[in-house]
């Protein structure tokens, strides 16, 4: 075993987009797990939009991640050494194990997973916090009908192609909102999106007007801002608003930007809701089987976007979400 563990831990508050200075690159010792605690290898770093609202001192639905600790991060980990019962030696096992390299853990939240079944990056994406989020915000929260039609910012990420595939999976008709037109050919052509909207080159309320004319029964909102605005205009009566992330606004320095085309709420009889995935944890298991099996029967492409580098590349790879380079999950491989 290494006598060193890599960790990114957190140096100062960001101000704005995070920058290098941000993080501290250290290294401790590699730990023994006691009694009741095992001891695994990072194998994969999950990195999602979410991590940005997790630096930031103020109240959310998490405490932030405290000056000085390692960074907060979901991740698949190998089992290397254990005295748990329940973990042995090559079990690999998914939890919030933080951006280093080698984790002792007592095995809470951690699930064991089986990589035979579907690869690591899986269990951190569809099968992980992105599919919870797409199942239980489109059909709890946004109370999807078959037949309804269904408009989805940040449609290409990790979390914006499950709820695409999920609604067409429920009979929906399926608009996305994505950057660039690889991204919304990738759409269209390969996951079955109905049309979807490039917000860098079209005017997104002309498009919205074209591709729903009879108006959007469910907006799931991952960017906010000015594109959040749009789609509001375009309501169906009753329509459902869920909100689940605003990335455009998570690196302002100012701050954030709200809806000004709220009112469409009231005209169209509509609601606006938040979407917090670890509210339906007892129900993991439940979304788990049903999005497993629409990917067994081809229902559902997986889309992961694999870079594969050391704990010391965390950063730069973050940064990849709010450059809009990912399609698909995002994660970091270690070698």
């Amino acid at each position: 075993m290494p006598a060193t563990n890599r960790q990114i831990r957190l140096a100062a508050r960001p101000m704005g987009e995070v920058k290098p200075e941000d993080w501290e690159h250290c290294s401790g010792p590699v730990e023994e797990p006691g009694p009741g605690r095992f001891a695994g290898r990072t194998r994969v770093l999950s990195l999602d939009p979410a991590m940005r609202g997790w630096l930031d001192d103020g109240p959310s639905y998490l405490p932030p991640v405290g000056m000085g600790e390692v960074m907060r991060a979901g991740s698949v980990i190998e089992v290397t050494a254990s005295n748990h019962p329940d973990f042995q030696p090559g079990d690999h096992v998914v939890g919030m194990f933080g951006v280093q390299e080698h984790v002792v853990s007592d095995g809470r939240g951690a699930l064991k997973i089986d990589t035979a079944l579907a690869p690591p990056a899986t269990y951190l994406g569809a099968l992980g916090m992105p599919g919870m989020t797409a199942y239980f915000g489109l059909l709890e929260v946004g109370a999807l009908k078959d037949g309804e039609t269904v408009v989805v910012s940040g449609a290409a990420g990790a979390v914006g192609t499950m709820v695409g595939q999920i609604a067409k999976a429920k009979g929906c008709r399926v608009v996305g909102i994505a950057g660039g037109p690889e991204k919304c050919a990738l759409l269209t052509d390969e996951l079955g999106f109905d049309a979807a909207i490039d917000y860098r080159a079209d005017d997104v309320r002309k498009a919205l007007r074209q591709h729903v004319p009879d108006g959007i029964d469910v907006y799931f909102d991952n960017v906010g801002g000015d594109i959040l605005d749009a789609a509001l205009t375009r309501l169906a009566m009753h329509a459902r608003v869920v909100i689940c992330g605003a990335i455009s606004q998570y690196n302002n320095a100012s701050p954030v930007k709200g809806p000004t085309n709220y009112l469409s709420l009231l005209v169209r009889r509509a609601r606006m809701e938040g979407l917090v995935v670890f509210d339906y944890a007892k129900r993991y298991a439940e979304a788990t089987q049903e999005i497993a099996d629409w990917i067994g029967a081809g229902r559902i492409k997986v889309k992961e976007h694999v870079v594969r580098g050391d704990v010391d590349d965390f950063p730069e790879t973050l940064q990849m979400l709010f450059r809009g380079e990912n399609v698909g999950k995002l994660v970091l491989e270690l070698a």
